[in-house]
């Protein structure tokens, strides 16, 4: 009894200290947030996207946003906008990003809008971290948060890059916190790659081969889902581009999870539905789309593409062309370039497969109207962009069997239930898959598909996620 009532005093003091730490950290933040939100207007937002210029599918989620309260001003909300960026500050920033976002995703930002541009550290490369990366990672963000409230202190933060931990930042500050989420940091999916020792691009090999580290790998990973539940939790509004991530952030954040909401992401298929299915110029081309990133697997499409030619009988097939658009984040993608390169010419397939870097949207929209076949491969597709696309341009598109793909893209079409491509794991079902899409359907086949493709990618379309996301956000304003 003696130690029981020290300790508990003990106990009640830090509970005080603490209380009177958070309370002046609050303190200070709002007095920030005077000096830095105008007068007479209480809707000031700021969107956490360090890499904002960059052309990925994040990046035209974040500027379409923006398009969207864009429009609630225009109707008469009061609000004023930034965004934390990393990307190196010059004295025609924000001209020039304007002008690249209208060029990338024909989005256009007026210069009239109140938009400012925070400038904040890099964030550190993912390579300089040897060891429990995903922890190191998060907590770099919570120093980039700090960093980013502390320049500015606006009523809304919004990350749209899946850094929950920033929200602990952002809660001091007294935010409401809104999260647009693309893909779990941590899913139930990485836990049982995990538990099942099995081997990929996040789980090295030497690792899976050993009980003992699979054990304490498990353990680390369990620890970090918690830490990673309770910073979700701390979120006003959620929203998931897919079922597939809906199910994975309902699970890890519970408390936020009737505070969460399916908004599938903008695509462009307005533009692409206007390309005629058949033409003179559709050619016989299986055309890739995507940055050239390791879960992208683009390895895997270069070796199906090499099956379904070694088993050819026709001129069709041996004429295929595999051609792969993307863009690539620095030196790292750019040997990974070189690697499939030269994947394809051990295959003997270097002279039908093409490789175009960082290209403008005019120069990807081309090559939607000349190609037959889609081809994506990245295994759980936290939703797919690219494969919407494909199938708004009238493609036979061919994507794993996994993730957002499997769960809202490539289903069933209305009533009738008709086919609207092909769901694919293996290299084998892969190229099977190619063999008979490019000579194995009839004519009548073929159309179906396609038409039906178009028809059910208008769910995805510009003009629905600007709807959806204007009445998610308006009560967060109010």
């Amino acid at each position: 009894m003696s130690l029981i009532l020290p300790a508990i005093k003990i106990f009640v003091q830090f509970l005080f200290a603490a209380f009177l730490v958070l309370y002046a950290i609050a303190l200070y933040f709002e007095n920030l947030r005077r000096k830095s939100c105008p007068e007479g207007i209480d809707n000031v937002i700021a969107f956490f996207h360090p890499h904002c210029s960059a052309g990925g599918g994040g990046e035209r989620v974040l500027w379409k946003q923006i398009e969207a309260l864009n429009q609630l001003r225009n109707n008469g909300v009061k609000l004023n906008i930034a965004i934390y960026t990393s990307d190196r500050p010059s004295k025609y920033y924000g001209r020039e990003v304007l002008r690249k976002v209208n060029d990338r995703f024909s989005i256009s930002i007026t210069e009239s809008l109140p938009l400012t541009f925070i400038h904040i550290p890099e964030k550190r490369d993912a390579s300089t971290f040897k060891r429990f990366s995903l922890m190191a990672e998060s907590i770099d963000t919570i120093r980039l948060a700090w960093f980013a409230v502390n320049a500015y202190t606006p009523h809304v933060f919004v990350d749209t890059t899946g850094c929950a931990f920033t929200f602990i930042v952002a809660k001091l500050a007294r935010c409401k916190i809104v999260a647009y989420v693309h893909y779990p940091t941590i899913s139930t999916d990485m836990l049982s790659l995990v538990w099942e020792r099995r081997p990929t691009y996040n789980n090295a090999s030497n690792i899976a081969k050993s009980s003992l580290t699979t054990y304490l790998k498990l353990v680390y990973y369990v620890a970090f889902a918690l830490a990673y539940g309770f910073m979700g939790s701390l979120a006003d509004l959620v929203m998931v581009n897919s079922t597939w991530t809906f199910n994975h952030i309902s699970t890890l954040w519970r408390v936020a999870r009737r505070r969460t909401h399916v908004l599938y992401p903008p695509c462009d298929t307005e533009s692409l539905r206007k390309l005629p299915i058949v033409s003179d110029k559709r050619e016989c081309m299986i055309l890739s789309i995507g940055q050239f990133r390791p879960e992208k697997d683009h390895s895997l499409q270069i070796r199906a593409f090499a099956n379904m030619r070694s088993r050819a009988t026709c001129n069709i097939k041996r004429d295929a062309k595999l051609i792969l658009v993307g863009s690539c984040r620095g030196k790292s993608d750019e040997d990974r370039v070189s690697k499939l390169q030269e994947l394809a010419r051990n295959l003997g397939i270097s002279d039908s497969v093409e490789f175009v870097l960082n290209q403008p949207f005019p120069v990807l929209k081309d090559y939607f109207s000349k190609a037959s076949i889609g081809i994506h491969t990245m295994w759980n597709e936290h939703f797919g962009i690219g494969v919407v696309e494909m199938m708004a341009a009238g493609l036979i598109t061919i994507a794993h069997n996994s993730g957002g793909p499997k769960s809202d893209i490539i289903t069933p079409f209305g009533d009738e239930r008709r086919k609207t491509g092909y769901l694919a794991s293996s290299e084998e079902e892969y190229a099977k898959a190619m063999y008979e899409a490019l000579d194995g359907l009839s004519v009548v086949e073929s159309l179906s598909i396609r038409r039906s493709a178009q028809e059910s990618s208008k769910q995805f379309s510009d003009e629905v996620f600007t709807a959806s996301f204007k009445s998610l956000i308006m009560p967060i304003l109010k």
